[in-house]
């Protein structure tokens, strides 16, 4: 009997080794492997299953010769070669719908945060500091929330929105005709002419790499707060910081960094910019370790949704 092999490269949830198993597959984990060591013995798997520990490029993929699918437990592909496993048929998938949920409640939990100055507050209450005044908060309601990209993340931040009687509207370049009672659809130009709020909730592509930078945010009729639970490189940080000193940006809300390395854990503070040291001691600014993804619920799901797909595909 031919028993289908299963590299993981990374730690999911025991639920998709599990599951896989009981489908029939062997399933191997060898945590300390190194990409060289990896690469030397992938020929003989049927699938891989990685986060982002290592980046499956061209290469990596050449070398999987009776690959047939690279999953990735999360929403980019970023670390994934896509379009070179397809033309290989290899299948690709990830699971956005694991986390969405997670990244919806992040993002609104940031925001509200940074609207009502509750690090600093807190911080101060702390320290025996009673300021009443100098924390007062700006309400949701009322305010135009702008999503760009409307996908998993920006539909599932819409959907938290709607109590909070704000105007939310979003523009995706690559979707259309997906108004709906969360949400409604508008052109970029729109967005700039009417938000108060910006979420960003785009993949990072050679298209959306420092996408939001000096000339876009200058391009917003008004002065805005900023929340990125996307990824780091989508929002160029120099010129937020620019922008933050001259009072265009009101505040932000980042659970992701530019400075993050692939693996999206490992930041070096003595690497950090000046730009960085400035987000870091603004209390303009909220900040989170690229978590917004992850709760004991959605690590849950991301390998659910995964197994699932697996089994869908290739009918077992």
């Amino acid at each position: 009997m031919n028993i289908k092999k299963v590299l993981f490269i990374d730690s999911t949830h025991k639920v998709l080794r599990d599951e896989l198993i009981e489908l029939g597959f062997q399933t191997d984990y060898f945590p300390d492997y190194s990409k060289k060591e990896y690469e030397n013995i992938i020929e003989d798997y049927f699938g891989i299953i990685v986060r982002s520990k290592i980046k499956i490029d061209k290469n990596f993929i050449d070398k999987g010769k009776k690959l047939k699918f690279i999953a990735r437990v999360g929403a980019g592909l970023e670390n994934i070669d896509v379009k070179y496993a397809e033309s290989k048929g290899i299948k690709c998938f990830n699971s956005p719908e694991g986390n969405r949920d997670s990244v919806g409640e992040h993002a609104l939990g940031m925001l509200l945060s940074l609207l009502n100055n509750l690090n600093r507050a807190d911080k101060e209450v702390r320290q025996g500091i009673w300021r009443r005044r100098e924390n007062w908060g700006v309400e949701i309601k009322g305010k135009t929330v702008g999503i760009i990209g409307y996908g998993n993340m920006g539909g599932a931040f819409a959907q938290r929105l709607q109590g909070f009687q704000a105007n939310v509207i979003a523009y995706d370049k690559y979707k259309f005709n997906y108004s709906d009672k969360y949400v409604c659809e508008k052109s970029l130009q729109e967005v700039f002419e009417q938000t108060d709020i910006l979420s960003i909730h785009v993949p990072l592509t050679d298209e959306t790499l420092y996408m939001i930078n000096d000339e876009f945010i200058n391009k917003f009729k008004k002065n805005i707060y900023i929340i990125n639970t996307a990824r780091g490189k989508v929002l160029k940080t120099d010129d937020l910081v620019k922008n933050i000193k001259s009072g265009k940006v009101l505040g932000a809300a980042l659970d992701v960094l530019e400075y993050e390395k692939l693996s999206f854990e490992n930041i070096n503070k003595q690497d950090l910019p000046y730009s960085f040291q400035y987000l870091a001691n603004s209390e303009k600014v909220v900040l989170s370790p690229h978590i917004a993804g992850w709760t004991y619920e959605s690590n849950y799901k991301l390998s659910k949704f995964i197994v699932d797909k697996i089994k869908a595909y290739f009918k077992l």
